[in-house]
């Protein structure tokens, strides 16, 4: 049986939870209708507000943590944040909520409140008086009681099993906390208005500075220059620093306070590593972070698919991509955000994970799928993937795998433009073709003797007819180019050129069951595959499920369950999932291969990328698997 108040009453309520503003919202309504304008009562409207602004700060600071572009050489913790902690998270502002129901009842006891005056000078005053000489250390004291092992293991033990501390880590914790720290809140704002310098601007202010310093306490990114605490020593009793509580999280055992370290240095609890760290921290944000071995770079598939990072909604990112109605009031900020994204024109990091001890890491070229397909863009974009593999070299990344549209034969050749134009790269440059080729075949049942496959003289194409044809496989190409056909044909085997079938038409494959698609076709042309049709994709973007009685599937790979700090889904893929391009360069980086894959695809390498994969610990996806989330 769980301890009193460690589960919150409407945990199992899910997104109906925010009902439970109904009554405050009710009540905002009924003044404004049916009250005369002196009978009006604002308490209710000011709480709505009040948790709008706190929601708004903690995502703000969310955000920045997990702009890793901008804070990677500034984090205390390097470990990024991983889908346990998310939904540990998930539920981080149950106590926006509490606290929202807690301000209701007392503004129906005290009535009066509703009458404060809009500013009083010298309540900023009083409350912070108050808060530094009885909010600080009745806090102080507290906490250490909750770090005794009943207290803890029932009721703390749940804020501290987030490793690494987030802006949202501030809610995760128990509505017993949460009811403590309510009223450790209360003492300075009911003091203050109890002796008459009560105002509405004081309540705002101490409310959302304290969410502030929250906020700032936990976001794992240290934003405190040591400078200023150089220039006056004191200030470091007084204000405390990401990298000082980041100490209590990992140590536990100092580093007590709620925003002032001056009562750890009076209880003597103060972690004598703390302004040493800080300093360290604070002067490494000028300089080169850690390298990371492997690179994906990455591109935005479409302008609702760019809200689908960490820095945008942590939450979101975690989940498959799929488009949602929140997201359609989003897409006018978000093109805004795609033209600045234009006019910088610089590659950004997203996300990283660490496997076998390596640092990954994902970068991003601000330009979105339909531009690739725009021909006076491509020298644009050629210029953003050659700088970013330039800039990978000049770090010491040992390799580069592009991903999608960033390696199309028609944009760079599928990677050779960069290889020829550079040809001492010490980066390894990686299209990661090989295993999708690898994946895609071996999804094919042993069985089958026919397939239909489309965009069959493209680097993919090529390679899987030529594989299939040598297993005696059945091969119907789609191509209007009879000279291509031909060429791929006579890379064949004497004795398999015959498995090679040159078509010109969609009718030709009415009674083959598995089509590989490598060519975006519509729902007119999918129509033409019988039903029980498992359609194979490499094409981007992928294609639509028009065909309820068919299957759809992308080349994919999960990672090894010793994978570390990811916490965000490629695309529409499940969790830990990735396509297979971005796994052919893990498996590249991991074997420590020292060749480039780019251009053409070596049909005898595809069985030994592929053993390589299975080696390391990733393993295939049923294609049923990822269609769930086309």
């Amino acid at each position: 049986m769980a301890a009193p108040f460690s589960t919150w009453p409407w945990e199992n309520l899910g997104s109906f939870k925010y009902l439970l503003y109904g009554p405050l919202l009710a009540k905002v309504m009924y003044s404004r209708i049916y009250e005369q304008d002196t009978q009006k009562d604002s308490c209710c409207l000011h709480i709505l507000i009040i948790c709008v602004l706190r929601c708004l700060i903690h995502q703000f600071w969310s955000s920045y943590s997990n702009m890793l572009f901008l804070t990677r050489n500034r984090r205390i913790l390097q470990q990024g944040i991983d889908f346990k902690q998310i939904d540990r998270e998930w539920d981080w502002d149950n106590f926006i909520i509490l606290q929202a129901l807690i301000a209701f009842l007392v503004c129906y006891i005290y009535p009066s409140l509703a009458n404060l005056p809009l500013w009083d000078i010298r309540g900023f005053f009083i409350v912070v008086m108050l808060h530094m000489m009885a909010s600080e250390p009745l806090y102080y004291y507290i906490h250490k009681y909750f770090h005794g092992s009943y207290l803890f293991a029932h009721y703390h033990s749940l804020h501290h099993a987030s490793v690494v501390p987030e802006s949202f880590t501030v809610g995760s914790a128990t509505p017993l906390e949460h009811l403590i720290l309510a009223g450790i809140m209360s003492i300075p704002v009911l003091g203050c208005c109890f002796a008459g310098y009560g105002s509405t601007s004081m309540i705002y202010g101490y409310i959302l500075m304290f969410d502030f310093l929250r906020c700032l306490g936990h976001c794992n990114v240290e934003v405190v220059p040591h400078q200023l605490f150089e220039s006056i020593p004191f200030l470091r009793y007084l204000i405390y620093t990401p990298t000082y509580h980041s100490l209590h999280h990992t140590e536990m055992d100092t580093n007590f306070c709620l925003f002032m370290p001056l009562y750890d240095a009076l209880g003597k609890t103060l972690n004598q590593k703390s302004w040493e760290l800080h300093k360290r921290i604070s002067s490494n944000s000028g300089r080169r972070g850690r390298v990371p071995e492997f690179v994906f770079l990455a591109h935005v598939v479409d302008i609702t698919q760019a809200m689908h990072v960490p820095f945008v909604f942590r939450s979101f990112a975690s989940t498959p991509f799929k488009t949602r109605i929140f997201l359609l009031p989003m897409w006018p900020p978000s093109f805004l955000v795609m033209l600045v994204m234009w006019a910088l024109s610089k590659t950004f990091l997203i996300t990283f994970y660490n496997l076998r001890g390596s640092l990954h890491q994902t970068w991003a070229v601000p330009r979105y799928g339909f531009q690739y397909f725009l021909p006076f863009a491509r020298k644009g974009i050629n210029k953003q993937i050659e700088q970013a593999i330039l800039r990978a070299d000049r770090l010491g990344v040992k390799v580069l795998s592009l991903a999608a549209l960033n390696k199309n034969e028609a944009l760079n050749g599928g990677g050779t433009l960069f290889i020829s134009k550079h040809p001492n790269l010490k980066v390894r440059v990686v299209h990661g073709n090989t295993l999708t080729a690898a994946v895609i075949l071996n999804e094919i049942p042993k069985d089958v003797t026919d397939v239909f496959l489309t965009g069959a003289t493209s680097k993919l194409g090529r390679a899987i007819a030529l594989y299939l044809c040598r297993r005696r496989v059945r091969v119907l190409m789609l191509t209007l180019s009879t000279e291509r056909f031909q060429m791929i044909q006579k890379e064949a085997p004497l004795d398999c050129r015959s498995y090679l079938v040159h078509v010109t038409k969609y009718q030709a494959a009415q009674n083959c069951k598995t089509w590989i698609v490598g060519k975006w076709i519509t729902s007119r042309e999918q129509k033409w595959a019988p039903p029980g049709t498992h359609f194979h994709q490499f094409v981007v973007p992928a294609i639509l499920p028009f065909r309820s009685d068919c299957t759809y599937g992308l080349a994919a790979m999960k990672l090894p369950d010793d994978v570390q700090g990811l916490g965000s889904c490629e695309y529409s893929m499940e969790r830990g999932v990735i396509h297979a391009c971005h796994a052919g360069g893990v498996v590249h980086v991991l074997e420590g291969w020292t060749h480039h894959e780019v251009g053409a695809i070596d049909v005898d390498k595809i069985d030994v990328v592929w053993n390589a994969a299975l080696k390391h610990g990733l393993k295939p996806v049923s294609s049923t698997t990822v269609a769930k989330h086309i």
